[in-house]
């Protein structure tokens, strides 16, 4: 049998907002399970992850992403000093 409300036609909600003391409890059972070190570079991590997210969204400039030439051997450059350095 579900619990209803007052008037009997809409069944009573059974989980409310997350408040103040929740989310007390929900912090220190974090701070117990991690530590306080582990904790703190956990906020880290989030923090500069969340700038970088917000970095690459400003920099988006709409533009086409580069294309990367795919050799099958070393460029050119590195070529030539091989070969430099054979000859010496």
């Amino acid at each position: 049998m579900l619990p209803y409300g007052e008037d009997a036609t809409e069944p009573v909600k059974a989980m409310g907002r997350i408040g103040a003391t929740e989310l007390l409890i929900i912090a220190l059972i974090a701070l117990l399970l991690f530590g306080a070190s582990r904790l703190a570079d956990i906020g880290k991590g989030l923090g500069e992850g969340i700038k970088n997210f917000k970095k690459g969204l400003r920099d988006d400039d709409g533009s086409e992403p580069k294309q990367i030439e795919l050799t099958s051997g070393p460029p050119k450059e590195l070529e030539a000093k091989i070969e430099s350095e054979k000859k010496a």
